[in-house]
C-alpha cells in the first residue's frame, strides 16, 4: 500500500513517536518513501509520524522544495541549547492551506544519528533550525499550529471541520 501523508486533525499527528531502537531495512524503506513523498508534495521536511509511523524519523533538503541536491535522514534527533528568538512563516504538508508565523529559538544543537548509525552532532541556525523544531515537533505529537495564539487557531479549526463536512457529504440520487 502507497504512503500517503496524514492531515490534521489525524490522531496519528497528535501522538509522541518511539525511539528507533535498531535501523532495519524497513526504517531505510521508509526513510526511502518519506523523501520520495516530501519531494512529490514539494516540502522541504517531513516526520514518520506525518505518514502514520510513530518513530523518531525525519527527512530533510533545504536545497528544496524544487531541487533535490541535500537530501538528510535524522534517526532519533534530538535538539538542545535553545537559544534566541525568531519569528518564523510556516506551513505544513499535514496541515493544509495555512501559513503563519510562529515563534521558533534562533539557534539550537541537533544531535542524532543517520541510516548507517553515525553520530551527528551539529549546530544550527536559520531555516535549518526552524525546520528542525518544526519535524521535532511532529515526533512529539506538537503541530505547528498548537504554538500559534487561541484565536488563530479556533479560526483554522473551523475552517477544517467545514472541509470535512463538505467532504462526508455524498451527492443525491
Amino acid at each position: 500500500m502507497a504512503r500517503t501523508i496524514r492531515t490534521y486533525p489525524d490522531p496519528v499527528l497528535a501522538q509522541k513517536a518511539q525511539p528507533i531502537s535498531e535501523v532495519t531495512d524497513t526504517i531505510r524503506q521508509l526513510a526511502a518513501e518519506m523523501l520520495e513523498l516530501m519531494y512529490a508534495h514539494d516540502g522541504i521536511g517531513l516526520a514518520a509520524p506525518q505518514v502514520g509511523e510513530a518513530v523518531r524519523l525525519v527527512t530533510l533538503d533545504l536545497s528544496g522544495p524544487k531541487k533535490r541536491e541535500a537530501p538528510r535522514v535524522l534517526v532519533n534527533p534530538v535538539l538542545s541549547g535553545h537559544e534566541g528568538q525568531v519569528e518564523s512563516e510556516e506551513g505544513c504538508l499535514s496541515v493544509r492551506g495555512y501559513r503563519t508565523t510562529v515563534p521558533r529559538a534562533e539557534r539550537v544543537h541537533l544531535s542524532a544519528t543517520d541510516l548507517e548509525g553515525n553520530a551527528i552532532e551539529e549546530d544550527c541556525d536559520g531555516l535549518l533550525a526552524i525546520c528542525l523544531q518544526h519535524e521535532i515537533d511532529h515526533l512529539d505529537g506538537i503541530l505547528f499550529i498548537d504554538r500559534i495564539s487561541r484565536l488563530k487557531r479556533a479560526l483554522y479549526d473551523k475552517r477544517v471541520h467545514k472541509w470535512i463536512k463538505q467532504q462526508q457529504r455524498t451527492p443525491s440520487e
